[in-house]
């Protein structure tokens, strides 16, 4: 039982992981840009598409069989590609809603993702199936009883890297400090001689690329990833944002977290409990909200009439 407990824990670590990179995209262009970004799942889960691709033109003309190297070149391939793609959606659609009512750029990402979505389909080739994606490693490291796959580490490992780059990024860079002024006031920025369109570009650059490894590593995760694995990617990912309070980078990590246990409960307590977890990740979702609007860690804004 201690070793079934364990296995359970380190799959919530993981999960918790994986939803942190994304939510923290949304809390990040939600601070900096004050807008939902909904199609950011559709945009992330992009980079497996991309790992797949690059994967297949490496063995097939460089290096038949090139193991973890060629993994670890795919998902630095497709962090960078899906970082630039973040850049160009900025740029094509979400910049010309700045000075629009905040529905109006909602619907526009919400049909963005849409757009996203049925690209990879029809693009990618037999992008409508399912396509089996490679784990990093399949190497276990045994504790006692408890088999504890490499693969899980890594994810682990890297998102706390991430998390901590992010944070040191934000709080020690100049690059930071402009990121944080433009958030505060774009007005007041502009006369500091920041271009907020360049901070933009640069948010969504940061973002798209960190939900870029989580959307890896969900599909490496899952061992298959399909064209619509973005929505519930998504999905989760603004949930937990929304959990911990949007524009909270502790708040995405902590609601993360608390999605990544009720996932994990829930298919350790009740019998075929995956095909529910999405019912009771909605329902804590509902319960935070109504008990606290702005989120666990997010503070209330109150706005003058």
């Amino acid at each position: 039982m201690d070793a079934l407990v364990a296995q359970h824990l380190l799959n919530w670590l993981v999960l918790g992981s994986i939803y942190t990179l994304v939510a923290l995209g949304f809390s990040l262009l939600f601070g900096v840009l004050d807008v939902i970004h909904f199609s950011h799942g559709d945009v992330s889960m992009a980079a497996p598409f991309v790992a797949l691709a690059v994967i297949q033109a490496v063995t097939a003309s460089l290096v038949p069989d090139g193991g973890a190297a060629t993994l670890i070149l795919a998902i630095l391939a497709a962090t960078l590609v899906v970082g630039l793609f973040g850049v160009l959606v900025d740029w094509l659609v979400i910049r010309r809603f700045r000075a629009a009512p905040a529905m109006m750029a909602l619907v526009a990402t919400v049909a963005l993702g849409t757009v996203v979505r049925e690209l990879i389909r029809t693009l990618y080739p037999q992008g409508s199936n399912p396509k089996p994606f490679p784990a990093l490693t399949t190497e276990v490291v045994r504790l006692g009883e408890v088999a504890i796959p490499v693969f899980s580490l890594i994810v682990i490992f890297v998102s706390v890297a991430t998390v901590a780059a992010l944070f040191w990024l934000l709080n020690r860079t100049p690059v930071g400090l402009r990121i944080r002024a433009v958030a505060e006031d774009r007005a007041v920025a502009r006369l500091m001689a920041i271009r907020p369109d360049r901070i933009f570009a640069i948010t969504f650059f940061i973002a798209s690329a960190i939900g870029a490894v989580g959307a890896v590593f969900f599909a490496s995760h899952a061992g298959v990833v399909r064209f619509d694995f973005g929505v519930q990617l998504g999905l989760i990912g603004f949930s937990a944002a929304v959990i911990g309070g949007l524009g909270s980078m502790q708040g995405a990590i902590l609601g993360s977290l608390l999605i990544a246990g009720v996932d994990t409960t829930v298919q350790m307590t009740i019998p075929d409990g995956a095909s529910y977890r999405l019912v009771f990740i909605f329902a804590l979702v509902i319960l935070v909200l109504v008990l606290k609007p702005s989120g666990v860690l997010g503070k209330p804004v109150f706005e003058k009439v």
